[in-house]
């Protein structure tokens, strides 16, 4: 019995993992190594391509500051009432609810160019939806929970001892974080960093929804996939899509990696 597990294990492993990335290997280079270096040197692919990295350094940065800043409110902040507390984790967690496709038609109604917010900012020169910051308020919809419930379980093991200790002695706000707090949350931080990065890789549907997909504007790699797969061209496909697994999988390395320091600070 434990043999046949075993064997369904492994089954479901090829069948979901292994036979879709080598059907999509052998689509990237279907026309040869020449075929899938054009597919990837297009203007359009090496437009997405930055594009993704934008968004992603920025989303990861905002990640990063506000994910620990609300981490920390949350579980060390006396201001903050139970209740308040309960609805803000409520709202930390809503991402995990919401489809994207829906968060990002949210974000159009709230800040599209038919709304009064949008209307506004439009008004000053800033463009949110179908533009770059739509695209970085969307993809930092769907991560947001990422960067805090790594640190706040970690922020709750370690308690608050050592922190008031430094307080008592003297030592201000920022010098008790740099010196106390964040030695003991950045094994935890950089988890969240590479979750927050790989989420934002291979996010499509709220940045579908706000940037509009337009090429050479604000469309990125899966949308540019997107794209090219309903257009049957499935070299291009495979071969943006083979990039950001070759990231994907460099990610998941780094990943593990970090795990293991994280299990031992």
């Amino acid at each position: 019995m434990r043999k046949l597990w075993i064997g369904l294990t492994y089954l479901v492993f090829f069948l979901l993992i292994a036979a879709p990335l080598g059907k999509m290997t052998a689509g990237a280079f279907s026309q040869g190594p020449a075929g899938l270096w054009n597919a990837l040197v297009r203007p359009e692919a090496l437009h997405a391509l930055m594009m993704t990295g934008f968004v992603v350094v920025v989303v990861t940065l905002l990640n990063t500051l506000f994910g620990i800043m609300l981490a920390l409110y949350l579980v060390r902040a006396r201001w903050i009432g139970r209740r308040l507390k309960g609805l803000l984790n409520s709202i930390v967690d809503l991402p995990y609810a919401v489809s994207p496709v829906i968060g990002g038609l949210m974000i159009v109604l709230l800040l599209g160019p038919d709304s009064a917010l949008g209307a506004l900012f439009e008004g000053i020169g800033l463009k949110i939806v179908y533009a770059f910051p739509g695209m970085v308020i969307a993809t930092l919809f769907v991560t947001f929970p990422l960067m805090v419930r790594e640190i706040m379980p970690v922020l709750q093991e370690i308690g608050s001892q050592q922190e008031e200790a430094a307080s008592t002695l003297g030592a201000y706000g920022w010098t008790t974080f740099w010196k106390v707090t964040w030695p003991s949350i950045r094994w935890a931080a950089m988890y969240g960093v590479i979750l927050t990065v790989a989420r934002s890789l291979g996010e499509f549907g709220a940045v579908l929804v706000v940037s509009g997909n337009i090429m050479n504007k604000t469309q990125t790699a899966t949308t540019l996939v997107y794209q090219d797969v309903e257009n049957f061209n499935v070299t291009a496909a495979g071969g943006v899509a083979l990039v950001l697994a070759a990231f994907s999988v460099g990610l998941l390395l780094l990943m593990e990696w970090t795990k293991r320091r994280k299990g031992v600070h």
